[in-house]
């Protein structure tokens, strides 16, 4: 029994560590050292590494590590191969033998600042600097062998090589940039922190990200004329909004009224507080490495808090410890909510003295940007009355808006239009909107419409048609738009979700089939056949796959209306196949794609682009196509894609993290061509491009103004290709329309009489405060249903799965299921593609239904507790016999649930243990 609780003890001391052992193991040497693992175990884990990289193959490992029955040793034995590859710092943790805090923390941010650095550091001269870092001990001999055989290009053999010299021990640091000084890498020796004299002067232990951006001190912030011009009003203190085009440096106008607002109250013996507002978890890291920690970190505390970050649990300490504070708009609602309620301190607007609204034309009805204005505008009207009364006044923080292009919203007349852009100067209190005059500075795109035929015949359409009429007669459904349509795909999801509720499974079960070959149908008209084809082919597979159990004694059930389905894909199959392979069928917008993209590379000397386009799988099998096709290559195309982050799609979103690799190898050129949906048109740091295709995707003018501004490197091209069923051309037409229309709309408002622009921002600000005071009088008590009251039921199946008093939240983020019955009604299957893991939890495994294969969530490893943790959004929810099928996040429910204790679960689960050794 002492022997099973040692096992116990190292388990979770291996599953504790396993972030730090992804960064400080390296598979390879380790594999050759592990005897205890079988044959077929290390291929697998060498598999991975060949595949998907050394971190995905150390979970891998750490599997085939931790499964049971342990051999005995097992433990020591995993220790002596980590320290016998040279993974000392891996084996260290292990053997606890931990670094002090502060110096781990240094440690973690010199490797951040070598991942922020790659695309510069790329270009050294690596097989010089492999010989030095192998001479100094920084890189084993193995490491060395495999960084000079490297065979993908001398950029990718760079790589391998920072990979590998960041698991060394603390102090490394300092070694690689001797190393770079030593090699006469003098450019990369001071982005590093080198200093100027060639001597190594500074800590490089305590290096920081954003220290190798550029200068840091106040004269390293030069604006020019048009930048400053449009500055000037805030920093006089003034609320205002400034307009300016994609890539025209607003965001420097931001950190450089930031650092004068914190200046100047510093000078007057004042406390500044500036919190910066952006409305994706991309932008938030984005905005602290490249502007704002950059240019301010030598003077001011600068942090960075986003849904993804493990800071936001201390965000109250967060803010009042730092001068700059980067945080998506959400959680800064969440805390000023708190501090209402009196739940904990939260955050007061009173605290605060500068808010910047990044992409602030989301300042509207419905918008988080728009709740968190309301309580500023409440109060300023309080403010109002207090003064009359001779009281103290509650201070506001001044307000800088910054966005692209404001919109007009629906209007198409120009006083709508005027009105609209009034409304959000409003919402945010705005004195004045800001312009800029870039002539001189800015490139115009020249733009082009491209016009296709449509197919004379399309064999493979017809076939998938037939396939989903079949389903209409199965399931006697009568559907009102066109088949391959977005009004088809909408009617689709509402008569899913209506068939969820009323347990109508054969109907819900077809309704997920025929959204399927509607999206086929989509992709075919918008990229090729054979990649409508391989979807189709995915999504059956992963289906059928779905309905196996990893324990062989169990069977997942099958539906008849399952079985119709399945085979009617099958019967179908060969013929789909067949005619995806004839490419005289293939659409007309594909060809005219490829001719416009061979022209871009092959007419400029340095071709780099963007194409936008609607789907996430017309981006993959975009970036596929050209991938396989040899004329791309011919002429340098390097591409990839980059799609969403959100989880209601078919395809798997992209993670943080993911987006900005691609985005960083763009900004390097190891990609030139970036195939994208809607995620790249705002925000996001890209650098110019001189050609831009929007292919059969025109949403809004505030999209196309962002969209073309990524088309802003001189002679660039912006262009339009039309996609069957997109009405692009159109689109495009009301757009231009709308763009002349907001221009006129903002000029008229900039030529207002001041007192006349004041009184109506003041009477849309009073009419606001009225609407948000008769919708809270009339809005029903949130959160009011006891959790006892809500039901959850599997969405396939129909089953029972539990109430929610089961279910517990940890931190404000993770609905766990905390019940010890749970655990008999689901599987858990191993799912590497969604491992997620930050710095107190990680997921990995699918939870499935025992029953029907449906996927509920995730498996959680909490703090070394394992915590089934559910997606809502996979279950039909009954509150009060009422029930509810289109819920997709959990806040959208009407109840609190309780907050996960971890003392006591890890007590309870401590009481199992010696129970189980007694």
């Amino acid at each position: 029994m002492a022997v099973d609780g040692d096992d116990l003890i190292h388990e979770n001391l291996i599953e504790s560590f396993r972030p730090r052992l992804r960064t400080y193991v390296a598979v390879q040497p380790v594999l050759d050292l592990l005897h205890f693992l079988e044959p077929e175990e290390k291929e697998r884990v060498r598999q991975r590494a060949r595949n998907d990289g050394n971190s995905a193959a150390v979970d891998v490992l750490i599997g085939a590590v931790l499964r049971k029955p342990h051999p005995a040793g097992w433990f020591q034995a995993f220790v002596d191969a980590l320290s016998n590859a040279e993974c000392r710092q891996a084996a260290n943790y292990l053997r606890q033998k931990l670094p002090d805090p502060e110096v781990e923390a240094k440690n973690d941010n010199c490797m951040r600042m070598i991942d922020i650095l790659v695309p510069s550091l790329v270009g050294m001269n690596t097989k010089e600097v492999c010989m030095h870092c192998f001479s100094r001990k920084l890189i084993t001999k193995d490491d060395r062998d495999e960084v000079s055989t490297h065979n993908q290009g001398l950029r990718d053999a760079a790589r391998e090589l920072l990979k590998r010299i960041v698991r060394c021990p603390p102090g490394w640091y300092s070694e690689f940039v001797q190393i770079l000084f030593d090699t006469e890498h003098v450019d990369l020796y001071k982005l590093m922190g080198g200093s100027s004299d060639f001597q190594i002067s500074l800590d490089f232990e305590t290096c920081d990200p954003g220290t190798a951006a550029g200068g840091s001190d106040k004269a390293d912030i030069v604006l020019r004329d048009y930048q400053m011009d449009v500055a000037k009003p805030a920093l006089e203190g003034k609320n205002i909004i400034i307009c300016l085009p994609t890539g025209s440096g607003k965001t420097r106008v931001a950190v450089y009224i930031t650092r004068e607002h914190l200046d100047h109250r510093r000078a007057e013996g004042k406390t500044g507080k500036v919190v910066i507002l952006v409305n994706t978890v991309p932008l938030v890291e984005q905005h602290y490495a490249t502007e704002f920690h950059r240019f301010l970190k030598h003077a001011y505390k600068v942090e960075r808090v986003s849904g993804k970050s493990m800071l936001k649990i201390s965000f109250t300490e967060i803010v009042k410890k730092n001068d700059v504070v980067i945080c998506t708009a959400q959680i800064l609602e969440n805390y000023l909510e708190r501090s209402v309620k009196g739940e904990d301190e939260g955050v007061h607007l009173k605290d605060i003295t500068l808010i910047i609204i990044d992409e602030c034309h989301h300042t509207k009805k419905g918008e988080v940007y728009n709740r968190v204005m309301m309580r500023y505008l409440k109060q300023k009207n309080r403010n109002r009355m207090l003064k009359k009364e001779q009281k103290e006044i509650v201070p506001l923080p001044q307000i800088l808006g910054m966005t692209a292009s404001l919109g007009v919203g629906d209007a198409t007349k120009l006083k709508t239009a005027e009105k609209n852009i009034l409304q959000i100067c409003a919402n945010l209190d705005a004195s004045q909107i800001q312009t800029g005059n870039l002539k001189n500075y800015s490139n115009e795109p020249e733009k082009k419409i491209v016009l296709v035929e449509d197919k004379e015949k399309d064999p493979f359409g017809d076939v998938i048609k037939n396939i989903m009429n079949v389903i209409h007669i199965y399931a006697n459904l009568s559907p009102t738009s066109e088949l391959g349509s977005q009004n088809y795909e909408q009617w689709v999801v509402q008569s899913e979700q209506q068939a969820a509720k009323e347990e109508a499974q054969e109907v819900r079960i077809c309704m997920e089939h025929l959204r399927r070959y509607n999206d086929a149908l989509i992709v075919s008209n918008t990229i090729r056949m054979r990649d409508a084809f391989r979807f189709l082919e995915k999504k059956h597979k992963e289906e059928m796959k779905s309905k196996t159990s990893p324990d062989e004694d169990h069977v997942i059930n099958i539906t008849d209306t399952e079985r119709v389905l399945f085979n009617l894909f099958q019967d179908n199959k060969e013929e789909l196949e067949k005619l995806s392979q004839n490419q005289s069928y293939e659409n007309d917008s594909l060809s005219k794609l490829q001719t416009n993209v061979l022209y871009q590379f092959t007419t400029r000397e340095d071709a780099r682009g963007i194409v936008f386009t609607k789907m996430r799988q017309s981006a993959i099998a975009l970036s596929h196509w050209i991938q396989e096709n040899p004329k791309f290559g011919d002429v340098g195309v390097k591409v990839s894609y980059v799609i969403g982050g959100g989880d209601q799609s078919v395809v798997k979103p992209m993670t943080p993290a993911e987006q900005k690799d691609v985005l960083s190898k763009f900004r390097s050129g190891a990609v030139n061509l970036l195939i994208a949906t809607s995620v790249a048109q705002e925000g996001l740091d890209i650098p110019a491009c001189n050609f831009v295709i929007c292919y059969g995707l025109v949403t809004n003018e505030i999209a196309m103004i962002q969209a073309r501004g990524r088309a802003r490197a001189k002679n660039s091209n912006y262009i339009v290709i039309e996609v069957k069923g997109s009405g692009v051309t159109e689109k495009e037409s009301v757009n231009e329309y709308r763009v002349k229309l907001m221009t006129d709309a903002i000029a008229r408002i900039r030529a207002l009489d001041p007192a006349e622009y004041r009184t109506k921002i003041e009477g849309f600000q009073i009419q606001a405060i009225l609407e948000d005071k008769m919708r809270m009088t009339t809005k029903k008590p949130a959160k009011n249903e006891l959790p006892s009251e809500v039901k959850l039921s599997c969405r396939h199946c129909s089953k029972f799965v539990c109430t929610g008093d089961d279910i517990h939240i940890i931190e404000d983020m993770h609905h766990v299921n905390v019940s010890s019955q749970f655990r008999e009604l689901f599987i858990q299957k191993e799912n590497t593609a969604l491992q997620e893991r930050l710095l107190d939890y990680e997921m990995n495994g699918s939870l499935v239904c025992k029953d029907c294969g449906l996927k509920w969530g995730a498996m959680m490893m909490y703090r070394g507790i394992q915590c089934p943790c559910l997606n809502v959004k996979n279950f039909v929810v009954t509150i009060k016999e009422k029930k509810f099928s289109n819920y997709t996040k959990w806040r959208e429910l009407p109840t609190k649930f309780q907050a996960f204790d971890y003392i006591e679960h890890a007590n309870r689960l401590a009481q199992l243990s010696i129970d189980e050794e007694a």
